[in-house]
């Protein structure tokens, strides 16, 4: 199936939504069913039921085309140490090779065995024993009494509030660059100074709320892109508490709830709108995600949007981290703007940050380059294409664009050109583009991250901010 609108700076993006469409077309002919799953425990497990080519008829290297891609993106947006494929012995069999120590998808499985600290797993089986899916799912944040800090880390800004019974009292933003700096006292010397900054704007402390790129348990840092540089051995004793203990130096005994960034940014969403059934979609150093479900509540997915792959194009931009091509973070973020903008013919300073180097791309749009216009148009076609593809893992009714990309212009003509391609090629979907006011998209996260955390009682709210 050929788009019907192309992005005009990436005119080979190939819209994985629609090869999926294609192949349940070729299989409607000759085909038979498929069951995907993934399991993150027990009790949470996401399936996926599809159609592929008879195997042997054929069309075995397109079934694995695609269905590759669909396993990657349901474990990126689901999370888990197993995969299961029902119902397609070939073409699971690839894919097995596939996800292996080793395999194509090396980096995924070690990634996921990092984060569940169990080791990874795919498991072939017959269609009648395809698993169902089931999933728990917790409310989270809405917390508005008492005085809060709420800092949400970057990968070209930190940026904090103080919080006040639901109303910010303070807001700072502030440039850093922890993905290139290896030093775990830069990062923590961060956070601790970004916490002073808003306590010293409260009477006292009674929460922190820390959204944060990466996977987060019980407060713990598992993985984050931020400490790419950490070494091992320093991430293990100096990161993985480093929010734990930041929060303990400015606040003792104040309740600290630490939350991916995505799961923030659709927080934000929920709470600003009033609505549910909301993917939080952040653009900025890389691609956040995050979901809240049809109760309110979030389920505990990794919503790593970044790794999931948009483009089936074999000549798609590769992401340097995990190798692999046509993933959102290449398209959905500051390297999707510098990329555009270098296939744009705009040169940009190679010894400016990113986030520099987009702040220039906005201030030739905002002059009236034609070019800079393309480039967020362009990023507007692909979002609408990744967006029909979110929809087939998520219950979607709402996004919320947040984000340093999404500010200025910029924004307005990424969300016309989604729309655009929505009302095109996928009216069915009824899908509601949401762009928040300019303060709220660059410091709007912050906020909803004071709520994570729920205060016991009055009386054991914290202390007064320790002087610096």
């Amino acid at each position: 199936m050929k788009p019907k609108l192309k992005p005009v700076l990436d005119p080979a993006f190939a819209p994985l939504v629609l090869a999926l469409g294609e192949l349940r077309q070729a299989a409607a002919v000759d085909g038979q069913d498929v069951v995907v799953g993934v399991a993150r425990g027990p009790e949470n497990i996401v399936t996926y039921a599809t159609r592929i080519v008879r195997e042997g008829s054929g069309g075995d290297e397109r079934n694995f085309q695609v269905l590759e891609r669909l396993v990657k993106s349901l474990l990126w947006a689901a999370g888990g140490y197993r995969i299961v494929i029902a119902g397609g012995p070939v073409v699971g069999e690839r894919i097995k090779a596939a996800y292996r120590h080793g395999g194509l998808r090396d980096f995924d499985v070690r990634f996921m065995e990092r984060v569940y600290e169990r080791p990874f797993d795919v498991e072939l089986c017959g269609l009648a024993e395809a698993p169902g899916s089931r999933e728990s799912a917790a409310p989270v944040g809405r917390h508005l009494d008492g005085c809060r800090i709420g800092f949400d880390a970057g990968g070209s800004d930190r940026k904090v509030s103080a919080v006040i019974d639901g109303e910010s009292v303070y807001s700072e933003e502030v440039v850093w660059r922890p993905k290139t700096n290896s030093d775990p006292a830069y990062h923590y010397a961060g956070v601790v100074d970004a916490f002073r900054s808003a306590a010293a704007q409260l009477p006292r402390v009674d929460a922190i709320g820390v959204s944060s790129a990466g996977v987060y348990v019980d407060n713990r840092v598992m993985v984050a892109s931020l400490f790419l540089e950490v070494s091992d051995a320093d991430f293990e004793h100096e990161v993985k508490d480093l929010y734990v203990r930041a929060a303990q130096e400015v606040a003792p005994g104040a309740p600290l709830v630490v939350a991916n960034d995505g799961d923030v940014t659709a927080l934000a969403g929920a709470m600003d709108l009033g609505l549910d059934r909301v993917l939080g979609v952040a653009m900025g150093t890389s691609e956040a995600g995050g979901y809240v479900d049809g109760q309110g509540n979030i389920t505990g997915r990794l919503n790593e949007l970044a790794f999931v792959p948009v483009d089936l194009n074999p000549d798609a931009a590769v992401d340097e981290w995990s190798g692999d091509h046509g993933c959102g973070v290449k398209y959905f973020s500051q390297d999707g703007v510098i990329k555009l903008a270098r296939a744009g013919g705009i040169t940009l300073d190679p010894d400016a940050t990113p986030a520099e180097q987009l702040a220039a791309v906005q201030h030739l749009l905002a002059d009236g380059h034609p070019v800079a216009a393309d480039i967020f148009s362009s990023i507007g076609v692909c979002f609408g294409y990744a967006l029909a593809w979110y929809a087939e893992f998520y219950e979607l009714r709402h996004v919320l664009l947040m984000g340093r990309v999404t500010s200025g212009r910029g924004g307005a003509l990424l969300v016309e050109h989604a729309r655009a391609v929505l009302a095109a090629e996928f009216p069915e979907l009824r899908i509601q583009l949401h762009l928040p006011d300019e303060s709220a998209r660059r410091v709007g996260q912050s906020v909803a991250a004071a709520s994570l955390p729920e205060l016991a009682s009055p009386t054991t709210r914290g202390a007064t901010p320790e002087a610096p």
